[in-house]
């Protein structure tokens, strides 16, 4: 099953080392997961400070600087992960660096709908 791990914290609890040091384990931890064919995908988002946030009301584009909600915890990266169960996915939630100083929120990958596409349409061909 495939999970969204959402590393939520506050982007001033961290100095340039701790930060430094916790990309470094956090990418040792994604090389260990890529070795075991769990790691799909993942990275650290850049400062609140870059967001842009777009609401799309009657029609009309509203576009703000800024995160979507102003929080204590700010989105600052995520981890895709293909694991057997939540139970995995919260070991590796734990061993992650920024569950220390602030969350991991977890939350399974919904399966999207199937969609007809020109090479998996078979009735085109019948229809013919």
């Amino acid at each position: 099953m495939k999970y969204m791990l959402l590393i939520y914290g506050n982007e001033d609890c961290w100095t340039e080392e701790e930060r430094e040091s916790c990309m470094i384990e956090s990418m040792a931890i994604s090389k260990e997961l890529e070795s075991q064919g769990k790691w799909c995908a993942a990275s650290p988002l850049q400062s609140i400070s870059t967001a842009t946030s777009v609401r799309v009301r009657d029609g009309k584009q509203q576009i703000v600087d800024g995160p979507f909600a102003e929080t204590t915890e700010q989105l600052g990266g995520y981890y895709i992960i293909d694991v057997d169960d939540l139970d995995e996915a919260i070991a590796i939630a734990a061993r992650l660096p920024p569950s220390k100083k602030g969350t991991v929120e977890i939350r399974p990958l919904a399966p999207l709908p199937e969609v007809a596409t020109p090479e998996k349409d078979t009735t085109a061909s019948m229809d013919s």
